[in-house]
């Protein structure tokens, strides 16, 4: 059955041309047939060759033409394989083919014209005809290029959207990868330590700490699920609450702000908070520091974000994160480098364009 409907425009056009030809026949029954062999097994090989023009649309074109070539000056009476040849035409322009159709028109209206010159026998086409059968090839190329123009606009919009799809699920699981692996990390870190500590007033404190990052973790979650609208999204302004929640577990985290702050557009300070979250957390589940530095750098064109540790320093471990950080200062024209210091620790630098 799907076999049946990809086929149907070419069943179509076969139906028309082996019934056209046989009404041709029939009508002119007073005069005895000349090679009528060959003009039928010239017709069934014009519409066998249509089924193939999906995958070979210029061949098969050429093909009828041939067949048309041989059929009609040397067969009585015209049947309509012509119409075969127009179908393929068609059919080679709405496939891409558009140079190769044109030249086609031109072949075939330079040997319908030098068979008219060279006949014996008289003129078969007059002037009105031939220019009505030059237009008819015109408009059926122009018309197959306008269906190709078309299919190819289509498919630039489906390949267009399935893009935005792809950045948009991207979107999507940094922001996820970033809540859930941040506050995920200083719940580990607190129940380790809630684990190690004999002193109930200290395992007190690191159960808090647990109940206050979880339940930070739930409202941005439900946050980022939410659609991701705009107004849902973190900005800069609670860097401090991040700092104070990655301090609970025992660091010691600074602020520092270089320039005048200003207003930021809101993909800017988005991305500028999930780095200094991805940082820390990184910070706090890997490096072994004491002491980590945010520097926020306002400048007229872009800002640098900076996070500095005291930490073992070394190769940073395998993972998303700092790929996650690395997309989104691509994203917004900007760049991210994350390597260890030489006295020491390591530096994870983003500059974000403004403009």
């Amino acid at each position: 059955m799907s076999w049946l409907r990809r086929c149907a425009a070419e069943l179509a056009v076969t139906v028309a041309v082996l019934v056209g030809s046989l009404f041709a026949v029939l009508n002119d029954g007073a005069k005895p047939a000349h090679h009528a062999a060959l003009g039928w097994v010239l017709t069934v090989l014009c519409c066998a060759l249509l089924f193939l023009r999906r995958r070979y649309p210029l061949s098969v074109a050429g093909l009828t033409l041939v067949c048309c070539a041989v059929y009609y000056p040397l067969t009585d009476p015209d049947g309509l394989v012509l119409l075969a040849f127009a179908y393929a035409l068609y059919a080679a322009a709405a496939a891409g083919r558009i140079r190769g159709a044109v030249l086609l028109v031109v072949a075939a209206m330079a040997g319908v014209t030098v068979g008219e010159i060279s006949s014996r026998t008289g003129r078969h086409v007059d002037n009105f005809a031939f220019f009505l059968m030059t237009g008819w090839f015109v408009a059926l190329v122009a018309g197959g290029a306008v269906a190709h123009y078309r299919a190819e606009a289509e498919r630039t919009k489906e390949a267009e959207a399935r893009a935005r799809a792809t950045d948009e699920r991207l979107r999507i699981a940094r922001e996820l990868h970033d809540v859930l692996g941040h506050h995920l990390a200083l719940i580990n870190v607190q129940a380790g330590a809630a684990l190690h500590r004999r002193d109930p007033a200290q395992a007190e404190a690191a159960l808090g700490t647990i109940k206050d990052a979880s339940k930070t973790a739930l409202q941005e979650l439900r946050a980022t699920l939410g659609m991701l609208r705009q107004a849902d999204r973190p900005s800069l302004s609670r860097v401090a609450e991040l700092a104070e929640s990655v301090g609970a577990s025992g660091l010691t985290v600074r602020t520092e702000i270089d320039g005048v702050a200003h207003d930021l557009p809101p993909d800017v300070e988005h991305a500028a908070f999930r780095v200094v979250q991805e940082a820390l957390t990184n910070v706090a589940k890997h490096a072994g520091a004491k002491t980590v530095v945010v520097r926020l750098g306002y400048g007229p064109d872009a800002l640098s974000v900076q996070v500095d540790d005291d930490g073992r320093g070394g190769e940073a471990p395998p993972g998303n994160g700092i790929r996650g950080m690395a997309e989104r200062a691509r994203a917004l024209g900007g760049e991210l480098t994350a390597s260890p210091k030489e006295d020491g620790g390591f530096r994870v630098r983003a500059r974000l364009p403004v403009r």
